[in-house]
């Protein structure tokens, strides 16, 4: 049944964009976990900034990367949907859609909503020797709920309580005797944001966001057979400079770091069930020494913004990851457009690479759109 989690677990580390890399096995010790959903961008703002949000200026899309930006939006209340065709090079019927919304009931807070919906598409499952098994149509996703308060005119705290659901296979699909069942889990996220901006529309911001803090999940009735959750630590600082009053340029970095531990490079037995049945709080801390890989375990992202008229918007970016990780490395690119209550934002990941080293998540397009639905 190991061997079977292990499969199933790879299959969505490459459904979620893991870069196929060059390199010598030894050096390779990607973390893995459940849901790995969670850690797409579901956003076209910040798709097009290499995948930066924490510290960016607030929108309805907040919620998925600082909850606590949100009483310092500029608009009451705001809607925004996005839609993203995944591995779109690969596969044609794999995507992320998204909603999310948020309400400030005064100047001093406000509360929010967001859900997640994935479609992996259709998956046929074999046996050993090759024979058809049967299909299955797995799907995830992920619904949350958040409430944020200012601490002080720059500062304020964010909490976030969420629920996830991953239906990856149901019965016994490869007669391997081991039932599968939809996975359930709970997670939370507390998030920090510093709001420099002056009157002008300049100014340094930052943000610190612990997300997805939480239970296992399991797909079958076996309570040793749980995976973790992506658990995150992330940090973000952006600066806008205003040229004038028509026009002005951000840029934005978060560096993000999974608190999953991983297995040993050569994992015994024993690894394997002390990994497996070690308790999510101790995982946390656990992800920070031994094979986790140091400073090789973070993921980069970069960004720029240029505004004018806060109607038209250029964006272009970075992602950077370690090829020990994965090896996702991408430059990415994205406009924008608002006019009125009405907003827009278009995304698009740059190719790299080509053969075996071709980044699978070349041409990924994201497609967002929103409204502000109650001015002051």
């Amino acid at each position: 049944m190991k061997v079977i989690r292990f499969r199933i677990t790879a299959l969505l580390a490459v459904l979620c964009g893991t870069g196929m890399v060059q390199s010598k096995a030894q050096d390779i010790n990607v973390v893995t976990t459940a849901v790995p959903f969670l850690r797409i961008s579901p956003d076209a703002r910040a798709g097009g900034m290499g995948d930066a949000g924490i510290a960016t200026a607030p929108d309805a899309n907040s919620s998925f990367w600082n909850q606590a930006k949100l009483p310092f939006a500029p608009v009451k209340s705001g809607i925004s949907a996005t839609y993203t065709p995944w591995l779109s090079d690969i596969t044609s019927d794999v995507y992320l859609a998204s909603l999310a919304g948020y309400y400030q009931i005064d100047d001093e807070q406000a509360l929010s909503s967001s859900i997640r919906y994935f479609n992996l598409g259709s998956i046929q499952f074999t046996n050993i020797n090759g024979d058809r098994l049967g299909t299955s149509d797995p799907r995830e996703f992920a619904f949350d709920m958040g409430y944020t308060r200012r601490l002080s005119k720059q500062t304020s705290l964010g909490l976030a309580l969420r629920y996830i659901n991953s239906r990856l296979a149901n019965g016994d699909v490869n007669g391997s005797g081991v039932s599968y069942k939809p996975g359930n889990a709970f997670g939370a996220d507390i998030s920090f944001f510093y709001n420099g901006i002056d009157e002008t529309g300049a100014g340094f911001t930052g943000g610190a966001v612990l997300s997805n803090l939480g239970t296992k999940i399991s797909y079958t009735n076996n309570a040793n057979a749980k995976d973790y959750i992506p658990a995150n630590l992330g940090v973000g600082v952006g600066y806008t400079w205003a040229f004038d009053e028509d026009s002005k340029l951000t840029l934005a970095a978060d560096i993000n770091k999974l608190l999953v531990p991983a297995l040993p490079k050569a994992p015994t037995s024993q690894d394997i069930d002390d990994y497996y049945t070690r308790g999510v709080f101790e995982s946390w801390f656990k992800s920070f020494g031994g094979d986790n890989g140091g400073f090789k375990s973070l993921q980069i992202s970069g960004g720029a913004e240029y505004a004018y008229v806060n109607q038209f918007f250029a964006r272009a970016g970075y992602y950077y990851e370690d090829k020990s990780q994965g090896g996702r490395r991408y430059l990415t690119m994205g406009v924008g457009f608002k006019y009125n209550a009405i907003h827009a934002n278009f995304s698009y990941l740059i190719p790299s690479g080509s053969g075996v080293t071709r980044n699978p998540l070349s041409n990924t397009l994201r497609l967002g759109i929103g409204f502000d639905l109650v001015k002051e």
